[in-house]
């Protein structure tokens, strides 16, 4: 069979890591690995290849010499051939098969739509435990043929493949913990319950920007459905109703959610949905990735009873009748306007006379004068004003300086003002 034109990944492998660009590292922990070679490529001397290889970005389209591979490669675990240009499941099977202790497999961004992949092709993969299948378009079938022959996947990677529908695979897989699925265009909760029938084990559910609008399931049925779930992120869904966001305790293991840029919180400010949700939820110990504290949650379960007191009952959730029974009914927070006062009445004294005036606390003491003129019958030039605050232990202070506010005396309503002639 004709080889594939392109680069292959052994010639990448021999470019890369030559000596001349990664020279060999010496001392513990440097993760680099000279193989021993009795037999094998002359060339095996001048590489000095890591356990972690990263080929992204190469134009690999196919695997080259196997005997090198499996000489270079039996050490390495960790495999990164996103971005490249591998169309045909075999190459990419003779790779893996020849690298007997690999664990990740970074395959993103390959055209592996293109071919078929057979079972005797997906058992090379069997020992590793996260795949990553981003932008690579493949179908369900491909997944399930993967499921099938991968025994200890824990960490599944499937974004960006423009799903609209999940197909769900003959056999549960059990072991994986970990599904990536975000960037697809799964809106129906149908499609998302076979995720749990396939994946019963699953820790962690990540489906951001997915527009699914709601989440249509009685509760028994979501505790069947996802009875380990620990964690899910809806970042970015089309959930619009409280209802859904209530139908998450069901899950009976979760504690850390992801709700940030949904329809439903939109028209609520950043304290209150931060609040409204951790009052929901009373299970979670981490939203959109904050710890959430034991103080947080009582302030949060506290303003969700004073945001709902005041709604007809009809419109009352029913967490709202559970954190009464635990804190009872609350008081409405006594509003404190903190802006200071624009104005005040005070008492004006000249001679026998007491006149009582609002006066306006931006104004300048030359401003008040002038104010004070038709009443007292001075010119501003002729008159001194004094300053007696009510409660002051010292008797009245002279208003000396034309050009300080009033509101810098601290003049309350009820205080008194004073007004002399200035003496000749």
């Amino acid at each position: 069979m004709d080889q594939p034109s392109g680069r292959s990944f052994m010639q990448v492998l021999c470019e890369k890591y030559s000596p001349e660009n990664f020279p060999y590292r010496r001392g513990p922990g440097m993760g680099v690995h000279v193989p021993a070679t009795p037999q094998g490529s002359p060339m095996k001397d001048r590489l000095n290849l890591p356990s972690v290889l990263v080929l992204n970005s190469c134009g690999i389209t196919c695997a080259g010499d196997e005997t090198e591979i499996a000489a270079f490669c039996a050490h390495v675990f960790e495999l990164d051939l996103s971005d490249n240009k591998l169309e045909d499941w075999h190459e990419v099977s003779k790779i893996v098969s020849n690298v007997p202790h690999l664990e990740f497999l970074n395959l993103s961004s390959n055209p592996l739509s293109l071919s078929v992949l057979e079972r005797r092709c997906a058992g090379s993969f069997a020992g590793v435990r996260k795949l990553v299948l981003n932008n690579s378009k493949a179908s369900w079938e491909t997944v399930h043929t993967i499921l099938q022959e991968l025994p200890d996947l824990e960490e599944l990677f499937l974004c960006l493949n423009d799903y609209e529908t999940v197909s769900c695979s003959p056999v549960c897989c059990q072991s994986l913990k970990l599904l990536h699925i975000t960037d697809n265009n799964l809106q129906d909760w149908t499609e998302i319950r076979k995720l749990g029938i396939m994946f019963p084990s699953l820790d962690t559910l990540i489906l951001a920007n997915n527009n699914l609008t709601t989440i249509e399931e009685s509760e028994d049925s979501l505790a069947r459905l996802f009875p380990n779930l620990r964690s899910i992120n809806l970042h970015k869904s089309g959930l619009h109703c409280w209802e859904d966001i209530d139908k998450l305790n069901s899950f009976p293991k979760l504690e850390e959610v992801k709700l940030l840029g949904i329809p439903l919180l939109q028209s609520y400010t950043t304290e209150e949905r931060r609040k409204l949700l951790i009052a929901r939820l009373p299970s979670i110990i981490k939203l959109n990735g904050s710890i959430v504290a034991d103080g947080e949650r009582e302030d949060s379960e506290r303003f969700f009873i004073r945001y709902y007191m005041e709604f007809p009952e009809e419109e009352v959730p029913f967490r709202y009748h559970e954190l009464v029974t635990k804190y009872g009914k609350l008081e409405p927070l006594a509003v404190v306007d903190l802006r200071p006062q624009s104005s005040v009445k005070v008492e004006v004294h000249f001679q026998d006379k007491v006149e009582e005036m609002s006066i306006r606390l931006d104004q300048t003491v030359a401003e008040l004068k002038k104010h004070l003129k038709t009443v007292v019958q001075l010119s501003t030039s002729n008159m001194l004003l004094f300053y007696l605050d009510q409660e002051a232990p010292f008797g009245p202070e002279e208003m000396k300086y034309s050009s300080r506010a009033l509101h810098s005396y601290g003049i309350r309503d009820g205080d008194k003002i004073y007004v002399e002639p200035r003496m000749k």
